[in-house]
């Protein structure tokens, strides 16, 4: 997920795309989506509850050397329009205890939050004590700090990073300590994904965790619309898998090349999916905005079908 982080650093510039209407097939399934944003890019809206509904969850994603002034102050902002923030927390650029309590206390205590993505941060090598999520969940300072909500992050389609071998026995394993301490703890848990582009895979891993015992919520990631060019680029660098052959095949289609890619066949096709398996675990999209937050905004509203936005007065 770092490595998506740091190629959207550069992005976030893209016009609103022309979205003609697809019916209201996955209005549940979007029904409290979440969006990405960085202090730099969230500083280009100008208000946003003029394109976001009303309690959407909006993550800040920390990118490596970004002052934590930045991401408290662009967090106070948003809670200040009415959202939900939620806070990245890479371990392997968190020093040690003490500036992780640090960063704790400025976001409870200047900006109200209460909820975190837990994640490695996807450095070679840790900055300081930590080098995974579960050691800052060990350190207690998120429950002693009354946190409600932390997410954790997921790989449908695997993570060289984690398993070098490609055999995801070690990040089974992770998500099964994570979904033990779930089962333990007050605080509400979700895993939030890796972006993908073909539903098939995402269900057959969704219904693998649940085999394994990993009942934790799933809130899937889903790159918003964006150039084709673009999203290969992004696919190829975080190492996405089977579901690139989606794009692969759109290239080939000289017609496509330079229409903006949509993800309204992967949802829609994960919404059916959802619609005829009652309990299925994903149970939420959370947007990348690869092509520009204006755009990934317009695409929910229209896919989504008509939703109010926050008031703006």
């Amino acid at each position: 997920m770092a490595k998506i982080l740091n190629l959207f650093a550069h992005r976030q510039t893209a016009a609103p795309a022309n979205l003609a209407p697809v019916g209201a097939a996955a209005a549940a399934l979007l029904d409290g989506f979440s969006i990405e944003v960085m202090p730099r890019t969230a500083e280009k809206i100008e208000d946003f509850r003029t394109l976001l509904p009303a309690d959407t969850r909006v993550y800040i994603a920390h990118i490596d050397g970004t002052p934590i002034e930045d991401m408290v102050a662009t967090a106070k902002r948003i809670r200040a329009e009415g959202f939900p923030v939620m806070p990245h927390f890479p371990a392997r650029i968190i020093r040690d205890r003490a500036m992780l309590g640090d960063w704790i206390a400025r976001y409870q205590g200047e900006a109200g939050v209460d909820q975190a993505l837990l994640l490695a941060g996807g450095l070679d090598a840790p900055k300081g004590d930590f080098s995974d999520s579960m050691q800052l969940i060990e350190t207690g300072l998120f429950d002693e700090a009354g946190f409600k909500r932390l997410h954790v992050a997921g790989h449908p389609e695997g993570n060289r990073d984690i398993d070098p071998d490609g055999s995801g026995v070690r990040a089974m394993q992770a998500l099964r300590w994570k979904a033990d301490f779930a089962s333990r703890t007050d605080a509400e848990m979700a895993i939030a994904t890796q972006f993908c582009f073909e539903a098939a895979p995402v269900i057959e891993w969704a219904d693998m965790l649940r085999a394994e015992g990993v009942a934790l919520p799933i809130h899937i990631g889903v790159a918003g619309p964006a150039k084709l060019q673009t999203l290969i680029r992004f696919a190829l660098a975080c190492g996405v898998g089977p579901s690139l052959r989606v794009l692969q095949r759109r290239a080939s289609d000289v017609t496509k090349l330079m229409t903006p890619f949509t993800p309204e066949k992967f949802l829609t096709d994960l919404a059916e999916h959802t619609a005829a398996h009652p309990g299925f675990n994903i149970t939420n999209v959370h947007f990348f905005p690869l092509g520009g937050i204006t755009r990934t905004a317009e695409f929910t509203g229209v896919f989504g079908g008509s939703r109010p936005l926050a008031a703006t007065g």
